[in-house]
This record gives C-alpha cells, structure tokens and sequence, in this order.
C-alpha cells in the first residue's frame, strides 16, 4: 500500500508540473541538465546554448517541417500512434537479430516533449512506460500549439544546442524568425540524432532527407 500511494504521489506531483508548463516556460529540462552533466564530466567549465522564442516568433517553415519529419499526424492523434510504435518494435527487433544498431523510435512530438521536459535519452521499458503516461496528461492539458512551441524551444539540436532559436544561430546565423524553408527542412532532418551533425556537418544523407522533408511540407497541417 505504501509503494502504491508515493506512486500516486509521484504521479500526481508530475500531473502538477505538467499543468506549470501549461502557462509557465521551461528554464531548463530533464534532457538539458543530463546534458550538461555529461558534458561537464570532460569540461567543467560546458553551458548550453538556449534561450526560448514565443510561437509567434518561430518560423513557421520550421513548424510545418518538425510536423512533416517527426509526427506527420501531430494535430490528429492523441499522443501517441500505438501502429508507429508497433512498426518501430518490430524493426528494431530485426536490426537487433542482424547485429545493427541502427534503432527506429516511433515517437511523436507529445511523447518527445514528455521525455525531453521530465525524463531523458534512456532506453528502458520503465522510462517508456513513464512517458506514455506523461503524454497523456500532456494532451489531456494543453492545446497542440502549446506542445508544439514548448517542443520547439526545448528540442535538441546539437551536442550543446538546445532550442529553435539557439539552432537557427548555430547552423544558420539567423533568428528562428527568419529560417526559410530549406533552413527549417535541415532542421527538421536533423532530431533524430543532432549531436551527430556537430561533428560530421551536413552530410549527404542529412541533405537528401532534408529534401524528402521539404517536399511533405506543404502536406501537414499546423496549429
């Protein structure tokens, strides 16, 4: 009995943040602080790149494009796509079989922003469990424009780069304002593993499926 009321405590303790970050901005997330530890570890002296932009001020190529690359179904579902997370067991369950490490998410936005504001890169049942149940009372509490600018602003987009505005400075030297089209779709194609392109640029496959981003575009809907 004990065990089952601190779960309903912590449970409802998480429920009471995720209502704070209905009205209130992020200063850092679960994500950024994992980082930074790491990157302290080699570094004492690391910081993070970061400073929020309100929806208004964020492109929105960069919204339709993070749409299209990420969870083309974001303003239909309701959190969670139970068919894309299916597909993405069953294909990293073959690439396990074939000794490749490559592994598929089947994540959408929602699921994305739970991690990223209470949780962390981990890969365990526990924590997958944890940010279903997150997403859900994301969706049950915010509207889809509210989720899709706190994604927006707490997104990883570099070892040390977290943030629309803070990645439209780093890769493009403009604000999040002002990405085109092109920029938002380099962007976009970037998620799912943006510390990689610190070290190796904007590789042909990165372009390549920028392109494929950027034709899907005008195929989204936006909040």
């Amino acid at each position: 009995m004990a065990v089952l009321c601190l779960a309903f405590l912590y449970e409802a303790g998480l429920f009471g943040m995720v209502v704070w970050y209905k009205y209130r901005n992020p200063a850092d997330t679960a994500v950024m602080q994992e980082t930074l530890d790491m990157l302290r570890s080699d570094n004492p002296r690391a910081t993070l790149s970061y400073r929020w932009v309100p929806y208004a001020r964020i492109s929105p190529s960069l919204k339709r494009a993070v749409i299209a690359a990420e969870d083309s179904g974001f303003v239909e579902h309701d959190g969670v796509e139970w068919d894309a997370i299916r597909k993405a067991w069953h294909y990293n369950e073959r690439q396990e079989d074939l000794g490749r490490s490559r592994r598929r998410g089947g994540s959408t936005i929602t699921q994305q922003l739970a991690k990223n504001l209470f949780l962390s890169n981990s890969r365990n049942y526990v924590r997958k469990g944890q940010e279903l149940i997150l997403t859900y009372m994301i969706e049950a509490v915010m509207d889809k424009r509210r989720i899709l600018e706190l994604y927006l602003n707490v997104a990883q987009w570099g070892e040390a780069t977290f943030g629309a505005q803070a990645a439209a400075q780093r890769w493009f030297h403009t604000s999040a304002a002002q990405l085109t089209s092109s920029q938002a779709s380099l962007l976009a194609a970037m998620l799912p593993n943006p510390a990689y392109y610190d070290r190796h640029g904007q590789t042909t496959r990165l372009r390549s499926h920028a392109a494929t981003v950027q034709a899907r575009m005008p195929l989204v809907e936006v909040p």
